[in-house]
């Protein structure tokens, strides 16, 4: 999304100020991104305040190495869950794909003549 201010980079990219527990901040960030970077400041900005009234530290750096400790953990703990879902998602996906193949071979056998009719209509086209 953002990344820290240099003069040569990414031309689409440009220079936006950001605040951020009441230091400033500047970062490249191309122009449709730039609410989400707003957003993404303002979630911070409002998990650092928080921090600190928990935890009545004062000193920024333990805190923003805190919310970025915060931050890695909600992050692992979402992929997790990511991955938990699309296994999950697999695995029903092999089962119906089985109950397919079965339900299939019914078919097949309850219509014996079937092959006869595929290849009547395959030899008429």
């Amino acid at each position: 999304m953002a990344q820290r201010y240099r003069q040569e980079g990414d031309m689409s990219a440009q220079p936006v100020d950001i605040q951020i527990f009441g230091r400033s901040l500047r970062v490249n960030c191309p122009p449709e991104q730039q609410d989400a970077l707003n957003t993404a400041a303002a979630d911070l900005e409002q998990r650092l305040h928080d921090l600190k009234n928990r935890t009545k530290v004062n000193k920024t750096e333990c805190l923003a190495l805190t919310a970025a400790l915060n931050l890695c953990h909600e992050l692992a703990q979402q992929t997790k869950k990511m991955r938990e879902e699309n296994i999950k998602k697999a695995e029903f996906l092999n089962k119906m794909e089985q109950r397919i193949r079965l339900l299939q071979q019914v078919i097949e056998q309850a219509l014996p003549n079937q092959n006869c009719i595929s290849e009547s209509l395959e030899q008429a086209t």
